[in-house]
């Protein structure tokens, strides 16, 4: 069923290359490396060691991924001792952890945060599974995970929900309360799981510590601090998570190896900081071994399929994109933004995208992925201003994409989006320049879990300007979720509703959800595949 492609995976773990990046980046690894071969078989804690949850991931029909993470002082750099840490864990078939059928313990190292990330192995496809871990005389809560259909199996129906920009700083997370309780497959995350922003005393509730993250400490102390809330680890509980992240993982507006502020960070600060983003990042989501950092890469983008029904490419926009043109931001297009050689994905990734399209014998073919894919001319008037930091700004890399979809046509694609803290429907178009051009695929953009939207306005003075774009609301935050059968796709909007204009609806940790517009796309038919 999951096609991961592990050979061209592996294959580019090394691709770029394996750089030492300073001795600032990589002094917690010196320290823990003293204390790696030794085990503290019974450890002591100041506090529970599983204050941060537990999560799952990355379903395959026989295995999935387990995570969880010690750490009993999760704000100062998660407490534990520099030894490794035996922890357990146990797969069941029941919620009372009963019938268990798979069983291990796993090392947890200083090296690695003390973070367990388990596949488990043997499982049976399509089914729920509950899992929990143990550490001395501690136990974890009790998570809940589902594998994925065999291979071409035929499904009926998937549900899955999606969701991206989490400003802890914003906001309460309500929508994952509601989330939580909804009756699911699947989990995707489009990034912007953390913000690297300075605390701000104004802030519903401000971040911990001081400043900016740029160390491996001071990025898990920001990591531990959004899992600490509850709603969240309550959602990561309940399903499998797919996860991939955009900019605030690492800096605002990041493009590969290229700081957006040079006079603030140099080139080697930014490469230290990218490192150890990534590793903080790898630490806390349910990924598997193949995403395990390595040098200065960390392997994201992948693909996943749930029988006949639906495959999922997830890609990574920010790790192998060039710099954003005619300086990034909203203004006119310059050059820079047709420039044929300009890229969101780098070509290895993307010929693995027209690749996995081109074979794919799924019914609908979804790339997740982070930044809004049709264009959006903000000028009210006669010229031409677009976001340089989204696809307007990668026009030609763009064009290849739509182009191959129009020309291959692979089944039912659909675009699902986020970054941009606001619910979008739009066509995306074969010549955007030509709104009767052909509609070659659908975009469904996700609002923010918490994070602001302050261009509502400038969008909705815009819109007569771009036809295609069929459904806009910047003014409310949630989810988008998706039901998938073998005739149509339903995506409703789940947005915390305002009684009154002004309201602040992420003020509220328990605020209820409601489904604000639903859509529905008809199965126009499958391509066989050979």
């Amino acid at each position: 069923m999951q096609n991961f492609n592990f050979e061209r995976l592996l294959s580019s773990r090394l691709r770029r290359r394996q750089v030492l990046i300073g001795t600032g980046a990589l002094t917690g690894f010196a320290i823990a490396n003293q204390f790696s071969n030794k085990v503290l078989a019974q450890p002591r804690f100041s506090n529970y060691p599983f204050s941060l949850g537990v999560a799952s991931g990355e379903p395959l029909p026989d295995n999935v991924v387990l995570w969880t993470r010690l750490a009993p002082d999760p704000l100062n750099g998660g407490g534990m001792p520099q030894y490794n840490v035996p922890v357990q864990w146990q797969v069941a078939t029941d919620e009372k952890m009963r019938q268990v059928v798979r069983s291990g313990t796993q090392i947890a190292t200083p090296e690695f945060g003390h973070s367990v990330h388990v596949e488990v192995q043997g499982l049976q496809p399509a089914r729920w599974y509950w899992y929990q871990f143990r550490v001395g005389n501690e136990v974890s809560p009790i998570g809940r995970t589902r594998t994925a259909p065999n291979p071409r199996d035929r499904v009926e129906r998937f549900r899955f929900a999606f969701a991206s920009c989490q400003n802890w700083q914003s906001g309460y997370y309500a929508a994952y309360k509601n989330m939580a309780q909804e009756d699911l497959d699947l989990v995707v995350h489009l990034g912007d799981y953390i913000y690297e922003g300075a605390p701000s005393t104004t802030a519903l509730r401000p971040h911990d510590g001081n400043g900016e993250p740029f160390t491996l400490e001071e990025y898990r102390n920001r990591y531990a601090l959004y899992k600490s809330d509850p709603n969240l680890k309550a959602t990561h509980a309940a399903f499998p998570w797919l996860v991939t992240w955009d900019d605030h993982e690492v800096d605002n507006n990041w493009a590969d190896e290229i700081p957006q502020d040079p006079e603030v960070q140099s080139r080697s600060v930014f490469l230290a900081r990218r490192a150890a983003a990534f590793q903080a990042y790898y630490e806390h989501m349910p990924l598997r071994d193949f995403s395990k950092p390595r040098g200065l890469d960390l392997q994201l983008y992948r693909r996943l399929t749930f029988g006949d029904l639906v495959e999922f490419n997830v890609l990574d926009t920010r790790q192998y994109r060039t710099n954003q043109p005619c300086g990034d931001g909203r203004k006119p297009r310059c050059a820079e933004a047709t420039d044929p050689t300009a890229t969101m994905t780098g070509s290895e990734q993307e010929r693995w995208l027209f690749e996995g399209l081109d074979r794919s014998g799924a019914r609908w073919n979804v790339i997740a992925q982070q930044t809004i894919m049709a264009q959006f001319d903000y000028d009210t008037g006669a010229g031409e201003v677009f976001n340089l930091d989204q696809w307007d700004g990668y026009v030609a890399s763009r064009n290849r994409i739509l182009g191959f979809i129009q020309q291959r046509r692979p089944s039912n694609p659909v675009v699902i989006t986020g970054d941009w803290h606001s619910s979008w429907v739009n066509d995306l178009k074969a010549n955007f320049d030509d709104p009767n051009s052909q509609t070659v695929a659908t975009e469904f953009v996700g609002t923010s879990i918490s994070s602001s939207c302050p261009w509502t306005f400038d969008v909705e003075a815009a819109l007569p300007q771009n036809p295609w774009v069929k459904y806009f609301n910047g003014r409310l935050r949630g989810y988008v979720r998706c039901d998938l059968n073998r005739e149509r796709w339903r995506t409703d909007y789940r947005l915390l509703p305002q009684s009154q204009p002004t309201e602040i609806t992420v003020s509220n940790p328990n605020a209820p959800v409601i489904t604000a517009a639903s859509f529905e796309l008809p199965n126009q038919g499958v391509v066989a595949k050979v």
